[in-house]
């Protein structure tokens, strides 16, 4: 059965920013199915209408659907798995910047407070996506100016995932530069074999 990766943009993102394309080129080369879902309404999102969208894009999860997620794309991986029938299992999840904590340095703007209240105030229970999730690694950066390093404790205590930090790499985001993330494929692959 061939194996198939979900790329999760974030806050304001889309299917064609940063290092998105050059990740599911790559993985399309290594066998994998991969697709990039646009969320609806990316510049508010919430979760009503991610998970539901995510669900969708992926169908019927299985050991062979691997995830990867950016900024709140992490969030929504989460609550995705959260929703999975008892006994479900996906293959594994690459987390980009992901936050469950807090956020920092977001601007006063109430569109910007709502969207933050929404899904930092909406409960997750991490025991249950960890049943979901046999592997993950979670992967940030030391000077990311709005998902602080403290970010990591939940997925390395709760999701049991590999924590990676990486150097001066900002939100890993395409608007600051990056468009190619080697870190992600590898360990997708690691996680794949």
């Amino acid at each position: 059965m061939q194996k198939r990766a979900f790329i999760v943009h974030g806050w304001d993102g889309t299917p064609q920013e940063g290092w998105f394309p050059w990740l599911k080129a790559g993985l399309e080369a290594k066998g994998f199915k991969v697709e990039v879902p646009q969320l609806p309404d990316a510049g508010s999102p919430r979760i009503y209408n991610w998970v539901p969208k995510l669900a969708e894009v992926v169908g019927t999860p299985d050991e062979q659907a691997y995830f990867i997620g950016h900024s709140i794309g992490c969030q929504t991986i989460a609550r995705y798995l959260e929703s999975l029938p008892e006994g479900v299992k996906v293959g594994g999840a690459v987390f980009v910047a992901g936050f469950f904590k807090h956020l920092t340095g977001l601007e006063d703007d109430p569109d910007v407070q709502e969207t933050d209240k929404h899904w930092l105030g909406t409960p997750i229970e991490l025991q249950k996506v960890k049943s979901h999730l046999p592997k993950s690694v979670a992967i940030f950066s030391d000077d990311d100016p709005w998902v602080p390093l403290d970010n990591q404790d939940d997925f390395r205590e709760k999701l049991g995932a590999e924590i990676i930090i990486e150097h001066r790499q900002r939100h890993f985001s395409g608007s600051g530069g990056t468009t190619e993330l080697p870190i992600v494929q590898e360990k997708l692959l690691e996680l794949s074999e």
